[in-house]
């Protein structure tokens, strides 16, 4: 609904980059206000073959949000295509964002069809465009009762589902939800309802629009919670400043008093990396994954490592892993209220706020509730997700990963701790490309206020009323039952309720397991909250940054940290209990299903972590059909609710590519060389020649 033609091209030949060869197929290529599409005309599916099919995306559609660069061939010379063309290419080469390429041959394409395909996939996909443009404003208008299932997600847009978190996490004792923002009459960046410790008024929260109040994230089951705060504007005058200053002494003269524990600040402004030096990482690591043909992908295979490590990408999630359990340990260990302050509080502050969840939370790891946290810290938190990806191409510089940095830092969990997530790397993947989906609003506002303020309004079929828009989080729009099964974890560990008699022992246990030996716990005098130190750090909140307050501080012994992850890792894992990711340098590793997925060269056939799930799978479904026959067998059959196992017929035919490729033909070169490094030492000739191949899909598992 709402997708309009607007320029077409016939006999355009895409490429299959594959082998190498310039084998490929002929069809029409096709731009409309939704998507970029290559229709092809020997399109015909094997039915018997398993299918992971999105519903919206086809295998040849780019959504205009994904696209991310666009060249020309012009003479075997690429060349990169913005704005007005004088000359036509030859050859169309399209990057995607989920790190598709794609290649089109326009040499036997009639002249006019394509200048007018050229210049209009270029225009709707490259050039600044206004909010009410995007495909989403036309989706909700076209399919004005299409409303969104909440699927169990707590949308944290009442004040009942904050209430009702607070109430959860046991912090309703110390912490309020306020409604003072209603209207957006203190600050359009921050949501509706937010929380804040008892102690802060009303008034305080107006009087200085929202900033340089501490805001409640989470409570930690001993009591201590995780806050964050967005910084007073640096530039001042000296009236407002002794103003601000009074006010934040008052307040946290006020929580380190009873009923709230110590209070550790952190600013992640000084302690992590900068938004430029992210999306820079990115940007370097990216190009890794973005592979041309088959000889591009030798050619880098022998520098694969030093590539790899020249990005920086791992070392930058290591960090905000190290980070996220420097907060833990302060909230576990040391029963320590942790702030965290930033600029806005909406970037690096979200990453590690929900870090610290998922770490901390058994709920945050199933699918409802991390689908909870992620409305509760990014969208109604206020992440800029129309400025961080670059929806409306309008600034380059506010463009950022940290959405998807977030993903590859949980992806590091889930494959160091499968049974402790109700969810698969392969969720974690679709939600990565949902980012670029226009037809849900989930990200694609800067702000609830911007959400809510171009809500309301005419659609454009004189039907009055706001727009309806879809959310993310209802899989069906996107996936039918037997692909959304694989969005679950079959091996998740779920947690068993225990009996009343034995509740509280469980507990007993439950925290003996979370917690080191509370020795060194008590501070000193001179460690507590804000005595001697208060002016100190006031002064370094409105101006300045606070380099002395990090956690690892002069006070802090620095093998404190090292202390409480060793202890951790020398115990028995609790799937439902705190969970500390490895982040030696091997343990942090390539998200290979995302990243790797549209490479043929890099599958393993059989192999990977799909020959292990096809087993499990086939087990469950002979295991759900013995059921039936039993029931049957006993007369009791009832009508059950079982959820959908896939059928991986023929898991020989699988790749470590799927759920997003079958096995696909054999590159020109093996995956596996096996030679001596003298042959390494020449490149050309390692992408010439063939060597041996080590056949070891048998026993890959």
């Amino acid at each position: 609904p709402g997708e309009l033609l607007l320029c077409e091209a016939n006999t355009v030949y895409k490429y299959i980059q594959e082998d190498g060869s310039n084998r490929g197929t002929y069809g029409k290529l096709i731009c409309t206000n939704f998507k970029i599409s290559f229709l092809d005309e020997d399109s015909a599916s094997d039915d018997n073959e398993p299918q992971f099919k999105n519903k919206i995306i086809g295998e040849n559609d780019i959504t205009l949000q994904c696209v991310d660069q666009i060249y020309g061939v012009y003479d075997e010379k690429k060349k990169l295509l913005t704005g007005q063309l004088r000359k036509y290419p030859e050859k169309l080469i399209i990057y995607c964002k989920d790190l598709r390429v794609f290649h089109f041959c326009l040499r036997y394409t009639k002249e006019e069809e394509v200048k007018r395909i050229v210049s209009g996939i270029v225009h709707h996909s490259q050039t600044p465009k206004l909010l009410k443009r995007l495909f989403l404003f036309s989706y909700a208008s076209a399919a004005p009762n299409n409303t969104g299932g909440r699927n169990q997600t707590v949308m944290f847009d009442t004040l009942e589902d904050w209430r009702d978190e607070l109430e959860r996490t046991k912090g309703n004792v110390k912490y309020k939800a306020v409604v003072t923002n209603e209207g957006y009459r203190v600050s359009e960046k921050l949501p509706l309802y937010f929380v804040v410790p008892i102690c802060v008024s009303e008034e305080s929260i107006l009087k200085f629009q929202g900033r340089g109040i501490p805001i409640w994230c989470w409570s930690c089951h001993n009591g201590a919670a995780l806050l964050k705060m967005s910084a007073f504007p640096k530039e001042q005058d000296d009236n407002t400043s002794q103003m601000q200053k009074a006010f934040l002494d008052g307040i946290y003269r006020t929580i380190s008093n009873p009923p709230y524990e110590l209070l550790k600040t952190e600013d992640l402004s000084s302690s992590l990396p900068s938004l430029q030096d992210i999306q820079t990482a990115y940007t370097r690591f990216k190009q890794l994954f973005l592979i041309d043909n088959s000889t591009d992908f030798w050619a880098t295979d022998v520098k694969w490592f030093s590539l790899l490590e020249s990005t920086n990408w791992l070392e930058i999630i290591r960090r905000f892993l190290k980070k996220a359990i420097e907060v833990a340990e302060c909230l576990e260990r040391q029963n320590s209220n942790v702030l965290l302050i930033e600029e806005s509080a909406t970037d690096l502050c979200c990453v590690i706020s929900s870090l610290v969840q998922v770490m901390m939370d058994s709920y945050s790891r199933t699918k409802s509730g991390f689908q909870s946290l992620i409305q509760k810290e990014w969208v109604t938190g206020g992440h800029s997700f129309l400025d961080r990806c670059n929806h409306l191409h309008k600034n380059d510089k506010e463009e950022a990963p940290l959405f998807l940095l977030l993903l590859d830092c949980v992806w590091q969990l889930v494959q160091q701790y499968p049974p402790a997530f109700e969810f698969t790397e392969t969720y974690l993947t679709v939600l990565s490309d949902s980012l670029y989906v226009p037809i849900f609003s989930t990200f694609f506002f800067n702000s609830q206020h911007q959400k809510d303020t171009n809500t309301t309004g005419e659609s454009l079929k004189t039907q009055s009323g706001p727009f309806k828009f879809l959310t993310v989080w209802d899989w069906s729009v996107q996936f039918e039952p037997k692909a959304q099964a694989l969005l679950s974890n079959p091996l998740y560990a779920e947690k068993l309720k225990p009996d009343k008699s034995q509740r509280k022992t469980t507990r007993f246990k439950h925290q003996r397991q979370l917690s080191l030996p509370l020795t060194q716990t008590k501070s000193s005098p001179k460690r507590g909250f804000f005595r001697e130190e208060t002016d100190h750090l006031i002064k370094n909140i409105l101006g300045k940054r606070i380099g002395k307050f990090i956690i690892n501080s002069s006070d802090e012994p620095h093998n404190s940290f090292k202390e409480f992850y060793d202890s951790w890792h020398s115990k028995p894992v609790d799937y439902h209990g705190l969970l500390l990711p490895s982040i030696d340098g091997p343990e942090i590793k390539v998200w290979a299903q995302r990243y790797l997925r549209w490479i043929p060269e890099a599958q393993l056939p059989g192999g990977g972590t799909i020959a292990t799930a096809a087993k499990i799978l086939d087990l469950m479904e002979e295991v759900q059909s013995l059921q039936v026959k039993m029931d049957e067998e006993h007369s009791q059959a009832i009508s059950r609710d079982v959820q959908a196992v896939p059928m991986l017929r023929n898991s020989a035919r699988l790749s470590s590519l799927f759920p997003f490729a079958l096995l696909q033909r054999q590159s020109i070169k093996p995956a596996l060389p096996t030679s001596t490094w003298k042959d390494l030492e020449d490149e050309d000739d390692l992408v010439k020649r063939d060597d041996e191949f080590v056949d070891l899909s048998g026993d890959m598992s």
